[in-house]
């Protein structure tokens, strides 16, 4: 913490500029080992922080990004009475069980067994993982609020909403009964999608600590290779793989949030074998409107657009300074070597949140921080396997397909008609004194009076429509001159309407 806490003040500083990346590698590195010798909790932990922009520096995302939730196992007499606490006699509920473990993560532990004829395996949760996960909560809630006592605002707001975030998923996450709604509810989703197989539960075998599911062998998605020795077009592995998981994402209302290799395999024909839906996101169609807002904001470099979105999407602290944050982001986008958003890979995006982000206090939202993570972790499957390939261009494919531009853009006029609507009250609101003018003189002249009610009324009209305007350019420039415009030429009318 002290470390980081020092790494974070300069990283801010100086935007990620003429640092020593090997000290902060270094640091990062001791984190990345600290989490591993702290046992199952903290690394999921770390993995959780390893797509934080808002809370690490660049570096020590890069670093937490290698951690693998690979724990050693526990021994199968251990996993046996937790199996028949469930079930029952195993001999009873299996042909045969297999207690070589097939794979030990932080929460659970994988066998291969038989049943009815048929291979399946068995996901059982870890021995005492329920009483350790309490355990280190216990200590989180504690340690956390007490270090950010030493560290800025910022990183202070982002932290505590990461901590209830993270606290929230590792729950859900030791409920098999989740895991399995979320599988069929995917598995439904996705069953029109050619080339992907996910499993089928066997519900009379699974319980809140076991999930039993058909088994479906392939061949590990990073495993380069075997990939070739099987004549699979790799390139075409790295497309699919995209364009199933931000289908989920732009499609549905629920995505695997946790690509990682070990959770995405190949079967013979090409077709992916989907494994672990423990960690998963959900976004409404709202919510994804609003996601796409921001991201068509950065593309199209309109830092009042991308501030309105983020404030729209919950990521900003109640009563921020919106020139300072427009600034910040002006500069960051800018300084982005001349790269334009619109063609930047997940890495570049992440670079450019983080040098933004840790600058002012903004908090990430739970599913939103799962979209970074699985965008940055499918990232880094493609980049393993070196092939011609841009995942922006499978983004806007899958965005047109699905006309969200279109309804991101619809969405984007109604926010911004109804802030025009609500400034133009806001300003007639500010002229009560209107009604006492007239009242003292209403004795004039029919036809002056007509004449003024006529200029009087055209400029406050005028008026209101221009303030109006000033008010809607910080969010919306082009709608804002166009007020203005308009307000000039309720302007000209009137001063003929009078002259008439």
């Amino acid at each position: 913490m002290i470390a980081l806490r020092k790494d974070r003040r300069e990283w801010v500083k100086k935007q990620g500029k003429n640092v020593d990346l090997k000290r902060y590698q270094k640091n990062a590195r001791k984190a990345l080992k600290t989490f591993l010798s702290l046992g199952p909790v903290y690394i999921k932990l770390g993995q959780w922080l390893s797509s934080r922009a808002d809370i690490l520096p660049q570096p020590y995302l890069e670093e937490l990004a290698k951690l693998q939730d690979e724990v050693p196992a526990e021994s199968f007499d251990k996993v046996r009475p937790i199996i028949e606490n469930d079930l029952g006699p195993m001999d009873k509920n299996f042909d045969f069980v297999d207690t070589n473990v097939i794979s030990g993560a932080s929460l659970g532990q994988v066998y291969k067994a038989r049943l009815r004829g048929k291979d399946v395996i068995i996901k059982v949760k870890r021995p005492g993982i329920e009483k350790i996960v309490e355990e280190d909560i216990h200590v989180l809630k504690r340690i956390i609020p007490f270090a950010m006592k030493f560290v800025d605002p910022n990183l202070r707001y982002s932290a505590e909403a990461m901590l209830s975030q993270f606290i929230e998923t590792i729950h859900e996450e030791m409920d098999y009964r989740i895991e399995s709604q979320n599988l069929k509810a995917i598995k439904k989703n996705m069953q029109s999608y050619p080339k992907l197989i996910i499993p089928s539960v066997i519900d009379d075998r699974s319980s809140k600590n076991i999930l039993t599911m058909e088994y479906l062998p392939g061949i590990k998605i990073t495993n380069i290779k075997a990939l070739d020795e099987a004549g699979i077009d790799r390139e075409q592995i790295v497309v699919r793989a995209h364009r199933i998981f931000f289908t989920m994402l732009l499609r549905h209302d629920l995505f695997h949030a946790d690509p990682h290799p070990g959770n995405i395999a190949v079967a013979n024909d090409g077709s992916l074998i989907l494994y672990d839906f423990g960690m998963v996101g959900r976004l409404d169609n709202k919510t994804r409107l609003k996601l796409i807002r921001l991201y068509l904001s950065l593309i199209e470099r309109d830092p009042a657009r991308t501030v309105s979105a983020m404030d729209d999407l919950g990521m900003l602290m109640p009563g921020f300074d919106r020139n300072i944050i427009e600034k910040g982001l002006a500069l960051s986008i800018q300084a982005f070597h001349g790269t334009k958003v619109d063609r930047m890979e997940v890495k570049a995006l992440m670079e450019l949140a983080n040098k933004t982000m840790s600058k002012f206090p903004f908090k990430l939202p739970k599913h939103l921080a799962l979209y970074m993570r699985m965008a940055s972790i499918l990232e880094g499957v493609y980049l393993t396997h070196k092939v011609n390939f841009r995942f922006i261009n499978v983004l806007q494919n899958i965005m047109e397909e699905e006309n969200i531009v279109r309804d991101a853009y619809v969405e984007e006029l109604k926010i911004s008609f109804g802030r025009f609507v609500k400034s133009i009250d806001s300003a007639i609101a500010l002229v009560p004194e209107i009604r006492q003018f007239m009242e003292q003189n209403k004795n004039m002249q029919q036809n002056k009076l007509k004449s003024r009610t006529i200029l009087l009324s055209g400029t406050i009209l005028a008026a209101a429509v221009f303030v109006g305007s000033t008010i809607l350019y910080s969010t919306n420039h082009i709608t804002g001159e166009i007020g203005m415009i308009g307000s000039a030429v309720i302007m000209g009318i009137s001063v003929l309407m009078r002259d008439n």
